[in-house]
């Protein structure tokens, strides 16, 4: 049995569909915390389970009888670290042959706020002793599309430097991680993953470009990005966390070493411009 946990979020429900198109549906079971969003899932004949990694006992439900695991990374940072411990506990208790976990690029030296509980969870699943691959991901080209309208307004701004991101479309990341638990990797592969990369300075001018205005890039210390992210309405912890990470790129942590990305895919991985290009031709329409 294929388990997907975290199906009820993009990137869980993406893994689960390409899954799809490559086992049978009564293989596979989606699990999440908001199993009504998954009710076409279950129509098809996939085996539908709640899993909430703050209460157990819907993770031992889970995991029974399985036997290849995508371990998606929860997303509330700072609440990672017991919630994990929870998966892995209740991994622990089953016979499971292969576990992937959606880590971050270079895990266990880098030095950014979000590598800290991703490092945590990879030793975690060694003390374990449980067979598992690492999927160190980079940054999701989606990442940068939030509000495109804004760049093209007034200009992007960041603490990157001219420091590159390895980035890949989520799409692109569901695909290698079913890959991998449909044999591309073995237990005990460490797999640093993303796509041809670029500066936030590169970013902007593709959206410039696109969007037929100049987008200038001014690249701001580390605290100045994160006031001007609490100002846009982020919460100033998760705000922090976000410019660490411009902090984190402009350090080298963001770019991606070899073609892992590419040689589970099969192919190229999907080139940014294509995904920025159809956001900036949107937001243009709308300034």
């Amino acid at each position: 049995m294929y388990v997907v946990t975290g199906a009820t979020g993009a990137l869980g429900r993406l893994a689960v569909d390409a899954l799809l198109e490559r086992v049978p549906a009564d293989e596979v079971r989606a699990t999440g915390r908001r199993v009504e969003t998954l009710d076409d899932l279950a129509a098809r004949g996939v085996d539908v389970r709640r899993a909430d990694y703050d209460d157990p006992a819907t993770l031992t439900a889970a995991f029974a009888g399985a036997t290849r695991v995508l371990f998606v990374s929860g997303s509330e940072v700072g609440a990672r670290v017991p919630q994990h411990r929870a998966v892995v506990d209740a991994l622990t208790a089953t016979d499971v042959e292969l576990v992937a976990y959606t880590s971050i690029l270079h895990a266990q030296t880098s030095d950014m706020v979000l590598a800290r509980e991703h490092a945590a969870t990879e030793r975690m699943l060694s003390d374990a002793g449980l067979p598992h691959v690492l999927l160190r991901n980079g940054w999701y080209v989606e990442n940068f599309l939030a509000d495109v309208a804004g760049d093209v307004e007034r200009g992007m701004v960041g603490a990157s430097g001219a420091g590159r991101f390895d980035a890949a479309t989520r799409e692109d990341y569901a695909r290698a991680a079913v890959a991998t638990l449909t044999g591309g990797a073995v237990a005990g592969d460490v797999l640093e993953l993303g796509g041809p990369g670029f500066t936030r300075a590169e970013l902007a001018a593709e959206i410039g470009r696109v969007a037929g205005r100049d987008v200038p890039y001014t690249d701001l210390t580390v605290a100045a990005y994160t006031e001007a992210l609490v100002r846009a309405g982020l919460a100033e912890p998760f705000a922090a966390v976000l410019a660490d990470s411009d902090r984190g790129a402009a350090a080298g942590w963001l770019t991606a070493p070899g073609d892992d990305l590419a040689r589970l895919l099969g192919r190229p991985a999907t080139p940014w411009t294509g995904v920025v290009d159809a956001a900036a031709r949107e937001a243009a329409a709308t300034v």
